[in-house]
């Protein structure tokens, strides 16, 4: 039984990954393709925001690549095609943005929210809301 959910699970979920880079997207050079791909999975998707613009289906997420590519054919180093992106999108469309005082936000963002949530329980624990069993 755990053997046909987990095919189950696979035949489902899978695709929906693996079908994100249509087959027009991709470049005719190898080599060029394996560095948009790299530089795919550096980018976020707008859209989606979990996502990198390699994995998501999400239609800006397609016009990025798209434009990843017309980049590295006009002879773009990766860098400068980073660069070209997050000069038009901000520092938010890069999966790990620059640590500098514009983007304190959004790394301190998931720190300042994890401790609310410790403060909430300690206090509930404190007062009384969570029953402690007792032999």
């Amino acid at each position: 039984m755990k053997t046909l959910l987990c095919a189950l699970f696979f035949c489902l979920f899978l695709p929906a990954v693996a079908l994100a880079v249509q087959p027009d997207e991709m470049m005719q050079d190898a080599v060029l393709e394996s560095r948009a791909r790299v530089i795919s999975k550096q980018l976020r998707c707008l859209v989606c925001q979990g996502e990198d613009i390699d994995e998501s289906a999400a239609g800006l997420a397609r016009d990025l690549r798209l434009l990843v590519r017309e980049r590295l054919s006009a002879g773009d180093s990766d860098a400068q095609v980073l660069s070209f992106v997050q000069e038009r999108y901000g520092d938010y469309v890069l999966m790990k943005p620059p640590v500098a005082p514009r983007t304190w936000i959004l790394w301190l963002t998931p720190f300042l929210v994890l401790g609310a949530g410790f403060a909430f329980v300690w206090r509930l624990v404190r007062r009384g809301f969570v029953r402690r069993d007792r032999a």
